[in-house]
């Protein structure tokens, strides 16, 4: 596992770096940088599992790494003395936003939520990055219908019917996206809205729906879950 922690503050960034070890209790690979330029060229050289930004970097601005970044199949985690920018930040789909001061009960919290499948509880996330060429494209979250898994990517299905790639798995995806999302099958989270009615066919088969008329594959183990919320 690799952690990118990018904190100015060289007594701060190995508070973090012991308590990040003494969480996972296992050999993980941590990389320290202390600028924006120095935690991107990290990123660029590493293929990350989870980065810890601070949002002031020697008067840097932090958002300059998360705005580069956010299309990335990694998870952020802020940690910054700023909480007038939390909601912005959550807004770029961060996993979670630590206040400092901030303690290791707090930091711990944040790490569960990477390590389970809980997800959140809100719905601040506006919208989702993807890569087009070398450009950032933001796509609105009200615009997608619903979340096809594509092995280690997604495709976001949209309602004018384009396609776009997003390079965070269905997994990733779940925990940051808000509850009007349900995840229905192993392949698939929908957008509730989106749905019309369940559809049993022969053989034990589940499907849903959608009001636009087109029908996605809904999983044994959700059948239930699902037949009660359309209720």
């Amino acid at each position: 596992m690799k952690i990118l922690i990018i904190e100015d503050e060289a007594r701060i960034a190995k508070r973090i770096e012991r308590m990040t070890r003494g969480f996972f209790n296992k050999d993980v690979q941590i990389f320290l940088s202390d600028s924006v330029e120095n935690g991107l060229n990290t990123i660029n050289q590493n293929e990350i599992d989870l980065l810890l930004l601070d949002l002031n970097l020697n008067g840097e601005d932090g958002f300059d790494v998360l705005q580069t970044v956010v299309s990335k199949s990694f998870q952020t985690i802020i940690i910054s003395a700023y909480t007038d920018k939390a909601i912005t930040a959550f807004n770029y789909g961060v996993l979670d936003f630590v206040p400092k001061p901030f303690d290791e009960n707090r930091l711990a919290q944040a790490f569960t939520r990477y390590t389970t499948p809980e997800r959140k509880a809100s719905s601040e996330i506006q919208f989702l990055a993807v890569k087009k060429a070398k450009t950032i494209k933001l796509i609105t979250i009200t615009d997608i219908k619903y979340i096809k898994g594509a092995g280690i990517y997604t495709e976001l299905h949209l309602h004018d019917g384009r396609i776009e790639l997003h390079d965070k798995s269905l997994e990733s995806l779940e925990k940051l996206l808000p509850i009007t999302f349900e995840r229905i099958h192993k392949s698939y989270i929908l957008c509730w809205n989106e749905a019309e009615k369940l559809v049993v066919e022969a053989g034990g088969r589940y499907q849903m729906l959608l009001k636009n008329g087109e029908i996605l594959p809904v999983g044994r183990s959700k059948y239930k879950e699902i037949k009660y919320k359309l209720i």
